[in-house]
């Protein structure tokens, strides 16, 4: 696929993702009527329905894992390969994510309990940064990418309390130690 057809299709994205949702009957932007760049706490109701938040940086990190994956795995399908694999997979986990059945399984979650979903602003924000990601880390030096990995990671899952680790780990085999941990800062936790 020719580079400006990629191009074209990655910036469909944002409609597919926006529209897709909406459709569904999510919320253009937070049901509250504001617009924060930044929600500081995955505890806040807001959580998922601005601009970025802590899971802002599990979403660069698939775009830079898909990065790697490119780079380290299938060379051969260069850069364009790896590019539509982005645009795939961040088109589809955007709109995976709104399913019933993924839904259902993040609230079974005791952190994400009551999770409605993200707005639309948020999805297709969260698009955008997957995207941000992918172009750092396929431009980047593999050891630097690495770093970056670890750097969002411990940054996330020590400051937000949740990261893409930790939300695979309470997805696939909840620890109740990680739930009692992430809880600690949650100003709605039973004591």
């Amino acid at each position: 696929m020719a580079r400006t057809n990629l191009n074209i299709f990655a910036f469909s994205g944002l409609f597919i993702i926006g529209l897709t949702l909406w459709a569904w009957g999510q919320p253009l932007i937070c049901t509250c009527g504001d617009i924060k760049l930044w929600v500081p706490t995955i505890f806040d109701s807001g959580n998922s329905q601005h601009i970025a938040d802590w899971y802002t940086l599990s979403h660069i990190l698939h775009g830079v894992l898909i990065a790697l994956l490119g780079r380290l795995a299938f060379p051969r399908f260069g850069f364009n390969g790896a590019f539509l694999a982005a645009i795939v997979t961040g088109i589809g986990w955007e709109v995976i994510e709104h399913t019933n059945w993924v839904l259902d399984a993040f609230r079974a979650t005791t952190i994400n309990a009551g999770y409605h979903g993200d707005s639309v602003l948020n999805a297709v924000a969260d698009y955008v940064f997957m995207m941000g990601g992918f172009f750092a880390a396929y431009s980047l030096r593999i050891p630097a990418v690495l770093f970056g990995v670890l750097g969002l990671e411990l940054v996330a899952g020590i400051f937000g309390r949740d990261n893409l680790t930790l939300s695979t780990i309470q997805l696939v085999a909840p620890i109740e130690a990680i739930d009692a941990w992430q809880q600690e800062l949650n100003p709605r936790a039973e004591s």
